[in-house]
């Protein structure tokens, strides 16, 4: 059975608004939103993933070759700062917004930090060999597919029309770890024998929200389906579904990283805990609060929001990270 720490939840924000001539009452949202605890993640002194690690996808489902080239370019960007000539800037003739890499940097500072990825290999399951609805259980499953375990993390990423449990009702993707005996007992008798003898593994799914809930697990691309209706941004690879893809998986390869098998860095229960992003969840650029995602550059013949550049000048919009030397949620613009 797979072990389960982190998850992109749909977090339930209260929003207080004051009118002049009265207050509001407060309304609940379930959105991937900020929260306003403060935020004091603990070193728990289990294992972090450190070293070189390659990041090996399954597509499950169909993905179109620019889909999956959104997802590959953000990988290889990781570890790739692009080159100054490449890096376009921000709106207005300001300096060039950062880099991927020097956002996954910050993962560097949770000691003994330092897991250095890059993309491996790509398995492609347009058949939907396990069926159209998936189980937690069929997520490690597919994830020991993807061999070898050592020095690697298994990336499961969902087409839209794939049902995976809890998917918009309870969370956007996850981060756990199996053992390859657990996952290979579901597994098709060809993979199940693969996957034997190799031990526990890190993993992460990420469902593609654009057709099943888009104003929860890809916001801020899609309005939100409660609370203020501003309008969404304009999504920077030109795919609402995509782009929300990228800030999940941001999001879980950062949990699992620092808490791959609950006892690193988080706050709170272990069954729920709050993680380098998760913690910071909603928070994209300076001024950020419930809703609203702060201040990014706007690409001006697009109208594209971002706030980070990878490889050959693919652009991103990627979340907030809490920094352990600051001990807070720190955003790239």
């Amino acid at each position: 059975m797979a072990h389960l720490y982190g998850r992109v939840a749909l977090v339930l924000v209260l929003l207080l608004a004051a009118g002049a001539a009265g207050g509001e009452a407060a309304t609940p949202r379930q959105l991937f939103l900020v929260t306003q605890a403060p935020v004091t993640l603990t070193n728990h002194h289990g294992q972090l993933l450190t070293g070189n690690y390659s990041v090996n996808l399954l597509w499950y489902g169909r993905f179109t070759p620019a889909q999956r080239a959104t997802v590959a370019d953000f990988l290889l960007s990781l570890s790739s700062p692009p080159a100054p000539s490449s890096s376009p800037a921000a709106a207005g003739g300001g300096p060039a917004p950062p880099s991927v890499a020097s956002w996954w940097a910050t993962t560097a500072r949770y000691h003994p930090g330092a897991a250095r990825l890059s993309l491996g290999r790509q398995v492609l399951d347009g058949s939907l060999s396990l069926g159209r609805r998936l189980s937690e259980t069929s997520l490690a499953a597919l994830a020991a597919r993807l061999s070898p375990h050592r020095g690697s993390i298994a990336v499961v990423i969902t087409a839209p029309d794939v049902l995976v449990d809890g998917f918009c009702l309870s969370h956007c993707g996850l981060h756990a770890s199996a053992t390859s005996a657990a996952a290979a007992a579901t597994a098709p008798a060809p993979a199940r024998a693969a996957a034997r003898g190799r031990g526990r593994f890190a993993y992460v799914w990420v469902g593609n929200a654009a057709e099943q809930c888009p104003g929860e697990c890809a916001w801020p691309f899609h309005q939100p389906p409660y609370g203020p209706q501003a309008p969404p941004l304009v999504s920077p690879n030109a795919d609402v579904g995509m782009d929300g893809i990228i800030i999940n998986l941001a999001t879980l390869l950062a949990g699992a990283v620092t808490n791959p098998y609950g006892g690193g860095y988080f706050q709170g229960p272990t069954e729920a805990p709050l993680e380098a992003v998760t913690a910071c969840t909603g928070m994209f650029g300076a001024g950020a609060y419930p809703g609203y995602p702060g201040q990014v550059p706007v690409d001006a013949a697009t109208g594209a929001s971002y706030n980070a550049v990878g490889v050959a000048g693919r652009r991103f919009l990627l979340p907030a990270m809490w920094d352990p030397k600051t001990s807070q949620c720190s955003t790239l613009v």
